[in-house]
Parts: C-alpha cells; sequence; structure tokens
C-alpha cells in the first residue's frame, strides 16, 4: 500500500451507486485500504452480495438501498452513516445514469430522471456532505465521477442530454470547489472524466441493445478505482481539479 494511504485507514468513506461497475469497484479499493466503507444503490441484493464479500475479508460494510431521486432520500443517507459510524471522511458521489435519445424525442419521464440523479442528487450529496466536513480542520474530500461527455460532445449517439447534466455537475463542482477555496477549507473537491468505460452502464443507457463492439480496449471500472485511490494518495495540499481518462486507443 501506498505510504500515504495509509492516512485513511479507519477513515469513513460514502460511495453511492455501489451496485455495480465503477462504484462496485471503488468500493472494494476503499475496503481494500482500510477505510469503513458505506455504500448505496437501488438494487438491495447487489449491496448484500458486496457486503458479504467485503465482510469476509475483514472489512467494515454498512450499505443503504436507496433511490436517490426521491427528495429527502439524499439527507437520510448521510443522517443514517453520521449515526451508525459518524461523519463520512470521503464522499464517492458515483451514482448517475444515461438514458441515449435524440433531445427532441427525449420522454420526460428519462429527462426528470438524468436531471434528478446526474445533478440534483450528486448537488445535494455534495451539500450534506459539507455540512459535516467544513466544520473540521483535518482533510476530507469529495470525488465527483463525472464523463468526458461532460467536456465535449459527440454527435450521432444520442447523448447530448447526458453531456449537458456532466457538464453542468462540473460547473457546479468548480464553482463550489472555488467557494471553499476562498474560505481556506481543507475540503478537497476532485472530479474524475472517464471515457468509455466497459461496465453494465452502456446497456442501461440502450435498454434492448447489444453490449457496443469497442474499436479499442475501453478503460474498466478498476482503472476508475485506482485514480480514486491516486487522489487520496496525493498530499494534503494538492486538489486534483479533474481527471481526464480514456482508453489509450480511444479517440473521441
Amino acid at each position: 500500500m501506498n505510504n500515504r494511504l495509509k492516512r485513511w485507514k479507519g477513515k469513513i468513506a460514502l460511495v453511492t451507486g455501489a451496485t455495480s461497475g465503477i462504484g462496485y469497484a471503488t468500493a472494494e479499493a476503499l475496503a481494500g485500504i482500510g477505510m469503513k466503507v458505506a455504500i448505496t444503490g437501488r438494487r438491495a441484493e447487489r449491496l448484500a452480495e458486496l457486503s458479504e464479500r467485503l465482510e469476509s475479508e475483514g472489512a467494515e460494510v454498512y450499505s443503504l438501498a436507496v433511490d436517490q431521486t426521491l427528495h429527502g432520500a439524499n439527507c437520510e443517507i448521510f443522517q443514517k452513516v453520521s449515526a451508525h459510524w459518524g461523519n463520512p471522511d470521503v464522499l464517492i458521489n458515483n451514482a448517475g445514469v444515461g438514458l441515449s435519445s435524440n433531445i427532441a424525442d427525449l420522454e420526460e419521464e428519462k429527462l426528470q430522471n438524468m436531471l434528478d440523479l446526474n445533478i440534483r442528487a450528486a448537488t445535494l450529496c455534495m451539500q450534506e456532505a459539507l455540512k459535516y466536513m467544513r466544520t473540521r480542520e483535518e482533510e476530507s474530500v469529495i470525488i465527483n465521477l463525472g464523463s468526458i461527455s461532460g467536456h465535449r460532445l459527440v454527435q450521432g449517439h444520442g447523448g447530448a442530454f447526458y453531456s449537458g447534466t456532466k457538464h453542468a455537475l462540473r460547473v457546479l463542482a468548480d464553482g463550489l470547489r472555488y467557494e471553499l477555496a476562498e474560505e481556506k477549507s481543507p475540503v478537497k473537491l476532485c472530479m474524475i472524466s472517464p471515457g468509455m468505460v466497459d461496465t453494465e452502464f452502456h446497456q442501461v443507457a440502450n435498454p434492448g441493445k447489444k453490449k457496443p463492439e469497442y474499436q479499442f480496449l475501453p478503460l474498466v471500472a478498476s482503472d476508475i478505482a485506482e485514480a480514486v485511490l491516486y487522489i487520496l494518495s496525493t498530499a494534503p495540499h494538492v486538489q486534483i481539479s479533474d481527471m481526464l481518462m480514456r482508453g489509450n486507443h480511444q479517440t473521441f
């Protein structure tokens, strides 16, 4: 283990959207460095599976099956984690959804779902985390999972609205980072913006369609988890504002 990661042993991490993909791999990685890991997601059976496996390896895990698009849900997550263990030291703001459609044809329900999870829930989690983090003098970290789609738009893939939500999250994170810098807060606010990652995310975005055939070797969830650990390993005065990642041969 990187010596700088040892300072996080016994600290509390909250990972949203931990039932699969990046959230699942990140929870594994954080448990692997000795953090207490609270995990959330909509699918209780997936959370139970992950909890059981990590606990069998000696990790401390607290799972909460919750739909973050519901009003009051995000506040409740932090209240329960705080009551169970104490206030989180690290927030991995990972939960998100991409639903492919041309903007002109995007159904209101899908539109609202992306707004509620990708922007509203993510912002509320940052707010809730800061209620605890900004009262302390020690280092705390918020890591938002963005997307390279928040930096550019690929035409013809039905992902423009999703790109818009990830761009909005990036702008909101930048604004909040400036606020924290002005008050000399020790809280670090970071983003990771991956390109294509080989997870079930794309099947959710395109239900009924085959798994995409990549013309290059995409990232995998553990690549993003390693990026999370890298951010946590940096010195307290180092802040990774936005880490863009893509497979070596991804050209878009």
